[in-house]
């Protein structure tokens, strides 16, 4: 290593003699070195840097575009959505109130229903009531009419004999007679 490090050293001591030799100024010859390639590169890439530029540039502008009117379709289409949420909501508050308005409606009617299905219930048990009442009464009309005919019966039989019946057969038969003339 220290051999090519003295070769390095030793090419820096060279004389120029005025004609073509080496310039061992590192620095001096960086900077040419670096000039004539910049100055190349700018030169022949000048122009295909620029292709690549303007290509670059076509496609950010494409890009753009597109980008415009993908946002431009979808603000639409989010137009599109807005407007039928609005009108689904619309037509849910609607079915809503519909639904409440038939369910009041149902109640009233189940209300009523069940109202006038208790008044005829009501009515059909003071029907049977009354029914029974009058069953019962004359059941005890016939029996008290029975046990006084019996009684009217028995009393006649004791206290009647031939004679009396025969005038109080011909006292109806008279007043008969009188109502029919």
């Amino acid at each position: 290593m220290k051999n090519v490090t003295d070769s390095f050293v030793s090419l820096g001591h060279w004389p120029s003699a005025g004609s073509f030799g080496f310039n061992t100024d590192i620095l001096a010859t960086n900077l040419i070195n670096l000039s004539v390639v910049l100055g190349v590169l700018v030169f022949f890439g000048k122009g295909v840097l620029s292709d690549l530029l303007d290509n670059r540039k076509q496609r950010i502008l494409n890009t753009i575009r597109n980008s415009e009117e993908l946002r431009g379709g979808a603000i639409e289409q989010l137009e599109k959505a807005r407007t039928r949420l609005r009108k689904v909501e619309m037509e849910a508050d609607q079915f809503r109130v519909n639904g409440y308005s038939e369910i009041e409606r149902e109640r009233l009617n189940f209300i009523n229903s069940t109202s006038k299905t208790l008044k005829q219930l009501e009515n059909y048990k003071n029907e049977t009531i009354n029914f029974e009442q009058q069953r019962a009464i004359n059941q005890v009309r016939q029996r008290v009419f029975q046990q006084a005919l019996q009684g009217a019966l028995g009393t006649l039989s004791s206290c009647l004999n031939n004679e009396l019946h025969l005038r109080t057969i011909r006292a109806n038969i008279g007043m008969l007679g009188a109502i029919i003339d």
